[in-house]
Formats: structure tokens, C-alpha cells, sequence
């Protein structure tokens, strides 16, 4: 019998503008935002208070904006970076055109856009992947660019 371990992508196999679509999507709910909102200490009423909420221009309650960032990129981690990740190196360019509320669906998909091997760590590489979050409808709610130093194959495995 065979094992097969499930695995993100090595340096080596990450396609420059390759686009993945990861699956399933995730629907949002308000104990997300609750939970989310309090273990980060947000205080923010947008996210917590629906009389408030319900007042001001959405008219409704907000998703904490950093679940929809961390959802997102979340997303992404058994297609792209289990266990084949040294290390997050930063996340820019990070953007929320349009809200996410309670019972919305987020959905993922990252383009790899650059990639090279790192010049001081041997056996690594850097690889820069654009994250984007679309709502059940195909709007775009959040976006972000994420660098990452990934292993390359092992060498017992090349």
C-alpha cells in the first residue's frame, strides 16, 4: 500500500501565473464574527452591535474585515503552502472593495505572480501569490498580496 500525504506545492512547482481555485468556499456566520471579533479585542460595533449596525450606511452588521483576510488566505493553505512553507514574509496590497455580512459565501483564488530562489538560503525560493476573495455573486471583497519562502524538492525527492 501506498501513502499519500497531502501537501502544498513545492518551489519548484509553483507556475508562474497559475491560478487556483480553492474549494469549498466559506459561508460567513455571525458566531465567526463574534468569536473573530472578541479574541482579537476589536471592539468595533460595526461588527458586534446590530441595533448600531443597523443605522449606519449597510445597514447591517459588517464581517470583521481581518476574518475575510485571514478566511481568505486560509483558503489557500492545503493547495499551495501544507508543509511546504518556511515562512510567511509579508502580506501587502491588501484591499476590501465591497463588505461581507453574515450568511455570505467567501470564495478563494490566487494567481502566483513572481518567484524566485532565495540568494541566502539555500534550498528555498520566494514566491509572491495574489490572493482574491468573491462573494457568492463573483463580487470581489477582498484582496492581498502575500510573499512566501517555500522549500524547494528535497533532494531525495528530485
Amino acid at each position: 500500500m501506498t501513502d499519500i500525504v497531502q501537501r502544498g506545492l513545492y518551489y519548484e512547482e509553483f507556475e508562474l501565473g497559475a491560478r487556483y481555485l480553492h474549494r469549498p468556499g466559506r459561508t460567513a456566520t455571525e458566531a465567526d464574527n463574534v468569536l473573530f471579533t472578541t479574541l482579537t479585542m476589536n471592539t468595533q460595533a460595526l461588527h458586534l452591535d446590530a441595533a448600531f449596525s443597523g443605522e449606519q450606511p449597510f445597514g447591517q452588521r459588517l464581517m470583521n474585515s481581518m476574518w475575510t483576510l485571514s478566511t481568505m488566505v486560509g483558503a489557500s493553505v492545503a493547495q499551495l503552502t501544507q508543509g511546504t512553507l518556511v515562512a510567511q514574509l509579508g502580506l501587502s496590497d491588501i484591499g476590501f472593495p465591497h463588505p461581507v455580512f453574515h450568511g455570505d459565501t467567501l470564495y478563494t483564488e490566487s494567481v502566483i505572480t513572481e518567484k524566485r530562489l532565495s540568494s541566502s538560503r539555500p534550498g528555498q525560493g520566494i514566491v509572491t501569490i495574489a490572493h482574491t476573495g468573491r462573494n457568492q455573486d463573483g463580487v470581489v471583497v477582498a484582496t492581498a498580496t502575500r510573499i512566501a519562502l517555500m522549500h524547494c524538492v528535497p533532494e531525495e525527492e528530485s
